[in-house]
């Protein structure tokens, strides 16, 4: 009798400290994805407020910022370059976040992102990736695309085929 009162405790135990986990780990997530909202939204706040220093404090050192044109593909010195002209003017981009998705790597040490942004473009997605560096979020990759709605692709189609073709040419 003893050995199954040991074994049922045992059981309760493993299954209760299962589903303590199980809400550990989700009010982490949750914690943490707070944290990676809080770093997105400032970041574009810092973009709109042209704040340099802080925008790209938002960056890790190793980090890629691909823009809305094909050939807008940077690493974060590169795109500082690009970028300090419009942030000197302070003529940047104002980007507010309708709706986003924020996904964790296993370990917790990455993840990844999907926006939903209202532009002066209309509709934008912003997406990318952030790796936890020193105890603080920072983003490794940042993915701005322009949206077209699929009632309107053939004649967006239409305009941007004199320009791209010449590109794919290029790079085939």
């Amino acid at each position: 009798m003893k050995k199954y009162t040991l074994f049922g405790f045992f059981f309760f135990l493993l299954l209760f400290s299962n589903s303590a986990f199980a809400q550990k780990k989700g009010f982490y997530e949750n914690v943490q994805k707070k944290n990676i909202s809080k770093l997105l939204d400032d970041f574009n706040t810092f973009a709109a407020n042209a704040d340099y220093k802080n925008y790209f404090d938002c960056f890790a050192e190793e980090s890629t910022f691909i823009g809305t044109d094909a050939t807008e593909v940077w690493n974060k010195k590169e795109f500082k370059d690009w970028a300090k002209p419009f942030f000197d003017k302070k003529t940047t981009w104002n980007f507010k976040s309708l709706k986003r998705n924020i996904y964790f790597s296993k370990d917790g040490n990455y993840a990844w992102f999907d926006e939903i942004l209202d532009t002066q473009m209309k509709i934008c997605r912003g997406s990318g990736v952030v790796e936890k560096i020193g105890g603080k979020w920072k983003v490794k990759q940042y993915v701005l695309s322009v949206t077209v709605p699929n009632e309107v692709v053939d004649e967006v189609t239409k305009i941007k085929t004199p320009i791209e073709d010449a590109l794919i040419q290029k790079l085939k």
